[in-house]
């Protein structure tokens, strides 16, 4: 299969063909990861071996490659998609058309198993998290990190959802016509403010601190908007739940939400049971064996709803179930939806 040329412009390599395994942007692993995807596409009976998809290092390649997994795995089913050579194009096109040199030399670094840092640069004089953080954090299981991000683009993203939307701050009769269902998730990717706030170093830190290393890449998620509820418009979810796999051993995993807008606790906070992730294999063995515990848990008397102002990032441990909460104030909740991960990460590969 002949290889399309590309500009300096569009991703820095130069002009040069290069073989076929390399691709446009010289990733090995994203033919790699491409032929895993074809393979599953079309045989999906047959199970890949690992060395074909590696779940931990194929979130790390998305990630750096500013994707998000959802859309991607819709590119690669769609009648589009007639090839790898294909398969980059699109990635280049969805990054604008370009994808800086220094980004993909990171990525590059790190799938081959180099050592990278932050891809906010230097933390050493960023404020991070105090001893009495690191401890509430270790009892319950979350945390909330204030100022997390630069005022400016927090305002920014919270601007973009309305406007993504169709909606008026403003106007609350605007605020239900959601174009995407009766949800309360926001497909909204890749707006700058989003990748700001991303790349934000006070919130960068906290993670890297958590994780114990700097080495972090963020996922490309979205924006909620989750308004009052009313006769016509009751809250659809997600309720409390977990979306790590319960089979054991329960590896170490932090997830994030940026509440652009003041969040009182009745205005569809973030909730959580704090410090259940201490005692969730004690609870998974005391559940009677037909007890489906993803159901069991929304019994659970525990669910607490988080507070937060505009810019507090909340920050949990995976174990801990959460979810959001029906909004019973009289704004909307507005957030942007951030978790970042090293490039290799101990998880359960099997899904319970």
């Amino acid at each position: 299969m002949e290889m399309e040329r590309i500009s300096n412009a569009a991703v820095g390599a130069g002009e040069a063909e290069v073989p076929e395994s390399l691709g446009l942007l010289k990733i090995p692993y994203l033919h790699r990861y491409w032929q895993h995807c074809w393979l599953k596409l079309k045989e999906p009976a047959v199970k890949p071996s690992q060395s074909h998809g590696e779940w931990d290092l194929e979130n790390t390649l998305l990630s750096g490659l500013g994707l998000n997994i959802l859309e991607t795995g819709r590119f690669l089913h769609s009648a589009s998609h007639t090839g790898f050579d294909s398969f980059e194009e699109w990635i280049i096109e969805t990054n604008g058309g370009a994808i800086e040199e220094a980004r993909l030399t990171r990525l590059r670094d790190a799938l081959a198993g180099q050592p990278v840092g932050s891809a906010a640069g230097s933390l050493d004089n960023v404020p991070g998290l105090t001893a009495e953080e690191r401890t509430f954090w270790d009892e319950y299981g979350y945390l909330v990190v204030h100022d997390a991000v630069a005022a400016e683009d927090r305002d920014a993203a919270a601007a973009a959802i309305y406007e993504f939307l169709d909606a008026d701050p403003d106007q609350p009769e605007t605020w239900y016509g959601n174009k995407f269902g009766v949800t309360i998730w926001v497909p909204l990717l890749r707006h700058p403010a989003f990748i700001a706030n991303r790349q934000a170093p006070r919130l960068v830190k906290a993670f890297a601190q958590l994780w114990g290393r700097e080495d972090l890449w963020s996922t490309v998620d979205q924006g909620g908007f989750n308004p009052p509820e009313h006769e016509g418009w009751k809250f659809p979810g997600p309720h409390v739940h977990w979306d790590a796999s319960l089979e054991r051993p329960h590896c170490f995993g932090v997830q994030g939400i940026l509440y652009l807008t003041d969040t009182p606790a009745d205005q569809g906070a973030f909730s959580c049971i704090p410090g259940f992730h201490r005692t969730l294999d004690q609870w998974l063995k005391e559940l009677p064996p037909s007890e489906d515990p993803r159901q069991a848990i929304r019994r659970h008397p525990g669910l607490k709803p988080i507070a937060g102002k505009a810019g507090d990032l909340v920050l949990w441990h995976q174990s801990l179930p959460h979810g959001s909460s029906p909004n019973h104030g009289t704004e909307p909740r507005v957030v942007q939806y951030i978790s970042l991960r090293p490039t290799r990460w101990e998880y359960t590969a099997e899904w319970k």
